[in-house]
């Protein structure tokens, strides 16, 4: 019995050793990305992906890493690294979490950084595919707010070279304000961004009034 219970009380331990390990690496690295040191956090989000082979959230944030660091360079070789790197994450994530709005709004923001890196060739290819990923999203989460947020802050992208109403995008922004206020991450380590964002938008929609 004694061995029993001991064996029992070695697997917990075990366990919430690796939980620690875990919450412990996922703050280390989001520290180092609020620090600026993105390629240092990309490695470390890989890192603990790779311990962590049921958990499609340090994924995702090597994908998010990635392509944000995609959208604040010019320099289309270091453009198209990050990216590849940012969909091979995505790629491993999705396999882990399919129909996950999370991951749908990060495999947009993929395809729209590649509509950026080149608007006249990629435009035609990726527009309907972000459209469509976004439609998607939002059947399956229409309350979440980085999907109405994001989905928006496309639409008024788009508005600028189509020339559309942005009344209503205006509206989703901020609609997307208030679900941001209501959103409870399941965890602290579930995306959680994007209100400052949407508060950037709205003042921008309000100056357009």
């Amino acid at each position: 019995m004694i061995r029993i219970i001991t064996t029992a009380f070695l697997f917990i331990c075990s366990l919430l050793t690796a939980q620690t390990q875990y919450e412990n690496g996922m703050k280390k690295a989001f520290t180092l990305w609020g620090e600026g040191k993105s390629a240092e956090a990309s490695a470390l989000f890989e890192r603990i992906a790779s311990a962590e082979k049921g958990n499609w959230l340090p994924g995702y944030y090597v994908a998010l890493v990635n392509t944000t660091e995609a959208f604040k360079t010019k320099d289309k070789d270091k453009i198209s690294a990050l990216l590849a790197k940012a969909q091979t994450a995505q790629d491993a994530a999705t396999a882990l979490s399919a129909n996950n709005p999370e991951l749908l709004v990060m495999q947009a923001m993929i395809y729209t950084a590649w509509l950026v890196y080149d608007p006249m060739t990629n435009g035609m290819k990726y527009g309907p595919k972000i459209n469509e990923i976004y439609a998607k999203a939002m059947a399956l989460a229409p309350n979440n707010p980085r999907v109405v947020f994001s989905k928006a802050e496309y639409d008024l992208g788009s508005a600028k070279y189509f020339g559309n109403d942005t009344k209503p995008i205006c509206a989703e922004v901020e609609r997307s304000l208030g679900l941001f206020d209501n959103f409870k991450p399941e965890t602290p380590f579930h995306p959680n961004w994007g209100k400052d964002r949407a508060v950037a938008a709205q003042a921008q929609c309000a100056a357009k009034k």
